[in-house]
């Protein structure tokens, strides 16, 4: 007989289901190979590795900047918990990471007040402070950020030294440390903008140019190669300021600031492996600009954070179902109110 990973032999027995297929997941009695076979075929026998989806959100803006970062189970609801340190405060950094790693770069430093080229990295599955993982070519803020579960793309345009937005676009591989490698050029100079990805797409969506333009410019990447952006399509509205998820199929912009400076509660999705306009999704329970996605598993996304209409800093995460469209629902509170803060998530693989 086959003995369920985790759980625990009853003196009668008795067969208690698991209810999912990771490997945290416990439940009681001793299972035969053919109920094993059943349960994994029903994704219901957890494998070694295929963790729970776990959300991990970094630095922003609280009123000051701060280093903290914090972590949510993605497959379920409820408040933000206390995860560890950024190796500095830093806010309007991006994100991305691997199904075991992620990294945060850039940003605006508390340290120095000026935009910062250091990434650094944490593994999902433990709790801690961020380690060095290496720089970015030159300083950058408000860049967009993604991954498969091989290559980080680290920066999407931003803000470097200058107050003019840039075009460059680096990478990184997730599972080594260093610097950032140039992979191209976006089609323009931008900042302010999101980025998710597919296994093998890249995607940046609105952002600004120079002179505060917003813009309604959808863009891609093959990961896999390096090489300039490609035009993809539009956003239904012009935006800067908004945050993405994604899963294996579609991606989805959230919030964000309008060309009428007015934030926004407006949801778009795409479909990566085309091309093409951006469809309405929904709309997030409240507008908000400045706010981070990037936490996402195979079926759920969350947006939390962001400022308010009334410019005041929000705790809220929604979380919205990917494959269908809809209006946001309540996820919980984050452990403080945070702008310009950045999440990824150790689903990657899950997702691709």
């Amino acid at each position: 007989m086959a003995r369920y990973l985790g759980g625990l032999i009853t003196a009668d027995e008795s067969q208690v289901l698991p209810s999912n297929n990771f490997q945290t997941t416990s439940g009681n009695g001793v299972f035969t190979s053919d109920e094993q076979l059943l349960l994994n075929k029903q994704s219901l026998w957890p494998t070694a590795g295929n963790a729970a989806p776990r959300g991990v959100l970094a630095g922003g803006d609280i009123g000051s900047v701060v280093n903290v970062i914090q972590y949510i189970d993605i497959s379920s609801t409820g408040d933000a918990t206390d995860f560890g340190d950024l190796t500095d405060g830093k806010t309007n950094l991006s994100a991305c990471g691997s199904n075991t790693r992620g990294v945060y770069s850039g940003g605006k430093a508390l340290s120095t007040n000026q935009q910062s080229n250091i990434m650094g990295y944490i593994t999902f599955t433990s709790t801690g402070n961020a380690t060095d993982f290496g720089d970015l070519s030159v300083g950058t803020q408000n860049m967009g950020g993604c991954s498969n579960n091989t290559r980080g793309m680290v920066q999407f345009g931003g803000d470097q030294y200058s107050t003019a937005p840039v075009d460059v676009v680096e990478y990184i591989t997730i599972a080594s440390t260093g610097n950032a490698t140039d992979f191209g050029n976006l089609t323009a100079a931008k900042s302010k903008m999101a980025a998710g990805s597919s296994s093998t797409r890249a995607i940046t969506m609105g952002g600004e140019t120079g002179g505060s333009t917003r813009v309604n410019v959808i863009e891609y990447f093959t990961i896999g190669s390096t090489g300039n952006g490609t035009d993809f399509g539009d956003l239904t509205i012009a935006t800067k300021y908004n945050a993405v998820v994604t899963s294996a199929t579609r991606l989805v912009s959230g919030g964000g600031d309008t060309a009428s400076a007015a934030r926004s509660n407006h949801m778009d999705y795409i479909t990566i492996a085309s091309t093409g306009n951006a469809s309405d999704f929904g709309d997030l329970s409240v507008a908000r600009e400045s706010l981070a996605g990037g936490m996402a598993s195979s079926t759920r996304g969350v947006f939390s954070g962001g400022s308010n209409s009334a410019g005041g800093r929000e705790n809220t995460m929604d979380y919205i179902t990917i494959g269908s469209t809809g209006n946001a629902t309540d996820f919980g509170n984050l452990t403080n109110t945070p702008t310009g803060a950045a999440g990824t998530a150790n689903s990657v693989a899950a997702q691709q």
